[in-house]
């Protein structure tokens, strides 16, 4: 009974300093009906601020995503920034078009301006790249993105960038922590009226002129496509990119080219998530496209989609798009260092020693990706290509679209596609096949034990291979931090792959599986596609077993 009081008694707390009606009216619910099992739940603990920032269910109390707990981390940024010596200095602020975005990003802005520092708004719902791109085209010293990705509907989510105009990594991320729990009550954190800039199209047009760099002049421009941008803020800003550039202008999935919170048309808002991409494929039924492209709804991912022999569509995996990508920037003359991580194909290694640049490998995230010494060129295999990092270092699906047309655009005037060109690199450095087993889950403690049953019973076969080495990657290795993910190489000429690690923004365990296939000539490319098939189903169904999923 002690418990049920305390657990009310926090609860009232908690609705006492709510700044937002709805999120109070929701909690003032739950306590009147006397719902602990619910209250429980939401007062477990704190949404807890990490690499990956915020990211959460909306709703009332601290396990969820409100203004509550938004105010509290900017307010601990902003203790932070300040403690880095960035007093006065500019922090930008961007959102999508989620429930609550614009909210968010308005109590950050007056939570900024409140502690003495500099705030500016971007004009309206953007895509993330745009504010990875503002900042450093400001002279800020930090920037939010309010965003959730393609995380479900009713997920929001707080991202942090610094001065460098990359994601954060730790240190930052457990000294902002430590901040926001220093935070003893909302009343003493200063929300002023006014006081920030609300930011006109000057940085997006910026932004649009710095893709100039992304194409090289004259090349190519005729490549068809259809694209969709998944209910999300992507679809204004490739349209003005595409126009910019000369390309034919990209036939719109309709049923989801306006933003929409709702997402009413998929389960989840991810091309990579089964029915996504059907309303795209059924437009370029229609259409007759080159290819079919797609944005998740920041439009910081891009999806590509190719047509098939039987008349249908393929969508490419993000490892191979990353392929693909880094051919066509070798062919352009690219230099630097292409970088990736260690969850994404190894061919990105092999096109990189044959062409004479830099290569190397991070932990996941482009948090890691970006802060790479020299990077030319990122990508990982979640459908994120970050082809500019002097201008976005981040991923960004918009300069990743102007490049994939660039590139199709060019095999098109030679009348060869993108599945061509895939071909090509299989024959030069045999076929690179990569598949994922992905268990979302509602219960995090099944993620928990799954990784603790690996360490304790590490396999040692799958697919009737010998599991030759297994790293558990927490200890780190000479080449990387600490984190939490296992590590396997398996016997035999195939040089098999299986990386496990829970989702640092999903309730998800993932596993990433490659085989490499070798080819000799084109005859052989079908029967070797086959083969590496076979051998990732195989890996997946043991690894199932393995991990107790």
């Amino acid at each position: 009974m002690q418990e049920q009081d305390d657990l009310i008694t926090r609860a009232r707390a908690w609705l006492a300093e709510d700044p937002d009606p709805e999120t109070a009216a929701e909690l003032r619910a739950l306590v009147e009906a006397g719902d602990t099992a619910e209250l429980a739940d939401r007062f477990s603990g704190m949404l807890q601020f990490g690499t990956a920032g915020l990211r959460g269910e909306l709703g009332a109390g601290p396990m969820r995503m409100n203004r509550n707990v938004v105010i509290r981390a900017a307010a601990g940024l902003a203790a932070y920034l300040k403690a880095q010596g960035h007093d006065g200095g500019l922090v930008v602020v961007g959102y999508d078009a989620r429930y609550k975005s614009a909210d968010f990003a308005r109590d950050t802005a007056a939570v900024m301006v409140g502690a003495g520092l500099r705030a500016a708004v971007l004009p309206r719902p953007l895509p993330t790249p745009v504010l990875a791109f503002a900042i450093r085209h400001l002279g800020a010293v930090a920037g939010v993105e309010v965003t959730a990705s393609h995380n479900p509907p009713r997920d929001n989510g707080y991202k942090v960038y610094l001065g460098d105009g990359s994601q954060i990594v730790s240190p930052a991320d457990t000294g902002i922590a430590a901040e926001i729990d220093a935070i003893a009550a909302l009343a003493d954190v200063p929300r002023p009226e006014s006081g920030w800039e609300d930011l006109g199209d000057e940085v997006l047009e910026a932004y649009l002129a710095r893709t100039d760099e992304v194409l090289t002049p004259g090349s190519p421009r005729g490549v068809r496509t259809v694209y969709t941008a998944m209910h999300g803020v992507g679809k204004d800003v490739v349209l003005a990119a595409f126009a910019r550039h000369g390309f034919p202008t990209p036939v719109l999935v309709a049923e989801q080219a306006e933003p929409d919170p709702a997402f009413p048309t998929v389960a989840f808002p991810n091309p990579e998530e089964p029915g996504a991409m059907d309303l795209s494929f059924a437009t370029a039924a229609e259409a007759n496209p080159d290819i079919v492209i797609a944005n998740d709804p920041d439009a910081d991912r891009l999806a590509v989609a190719v047509p098939t022999d039987d008349g249908g569509w393929r969508m490419l995996r993000g490892d191979e798009v990353g392929a693909l990508l880094a051919a066509h920037l070798v062919h352009k003359g690219a230099r630097g260092v292409f970088a990736e991580s260690i969850v994404s194909s190894s061919l990105l290694g092999r096109i990189a020693e044959a062409a004479g640049v830099g290569y190397e490998e991070t932990l996941t995230g482009f948090k890691w990706i970006a802060r790479v010494e020299g990077l030319r060129y990122g990508y990982e295999e979640a459908l994120g290509y970050c082809v500019d990092p002097e201008g976005v270092r981040d991923k960004d699906g918009v300069t990743a679209a102007l490049l994939v047309a660039e590139l199709a655009s060019e095999l098109k005037e030679q009348g060869r596609t993108l599945s061509d060109l895939l071909d090509d690199l299989a024959l030069a450095h045999g076929l690179h096949a990569t598949d994922q087993l992905s268990v979302r889950v509602s219960d995090l403690s099944v993620i928990a034990s799954a990784m603790a049953r690996l360490r304790a019973e590490p396999p040692t076969s799958l697919a009737g291979l010998r599991v030759v080495t297994a790293e558990d990657l927490s200890r780190g290795t000479e080449s990387l931090p600490p984190t939490d993910g296992l590590r396997y190489h398996l016997d035999g000429d195939h040089k098999a792959r299986v990386i496990v690690r829970p989702s640092g923004t999903e309730p998800k365990l993932k596993c990433y599986l490659e085989v490499v296939v070798p080819v000799a000539e084109a005859s052989d490319l079908a029967a070797a596609r086959v083969r590496g098939q076979e051998i990732l189903d195989a890996i997946k169904k043991d690894f199932s077993v393995a991990a107790g999923i």
